[in-house]
């Protein structure tokens, strides 16, 4: 089962997409910090990351800095979330290497939709047995 990690220190947030997630078929863990994010990626990594970028402690761009810059998750598929809509801030999420920036309020199913296409991009081919 494909599993995503959600990160968002509202906890309404959280577990909203935690249930968007679980209905739309993925295995779902949360953090509501970008410390317990980084340590939930190295106990378990994700098939994909939802992340806030306005966390406590360390920023969703800190975490996104980190993970591209460790080997085992620099092609780990991030989708950035936020309700900062600026395009300075989109622009500085693509520029560290998210694949994808949503800007809160979003509608569900163009996230779940959203995720289901990145996934499959990043997916390696199955050979037909």
């Amino acid at each position: 089962m494909t599993h995503v990690l959600v990160v968002d220190d509202e906890p309404n947030i959280l577990l909203s997409l935690e249930f968007l997630m679980q209905q739309a078929g993925f295995e779902v863990s949360t953090a509501a910090d970008g410390e317990t994010a980084l340590e939930r990626i190295n106990q378990n990594c994700p098939d994909l990351l939802l992340l806030d970028i306005s966390l406590p402690g360390i920023s969703g761009f800190e975490v996104l800095e980190t993970l591209r810059s460790a080997p085992r998750t620099r092609r780990l598929p991030i989708i950035m979330l936020t309700a900062h809509g600026r395009e300075v801030e989109k622009e500085k999420g693509m520029a560290l290497g998210a694949d994808d920036y949503v800007t809160k309020p979003f509608s569900t199913q163009q996230l779940v939709e959203r995720v289901r296409q990145l996934l499959d991009e990043t997916q390696p081919p199955t050979a037909d047995v």
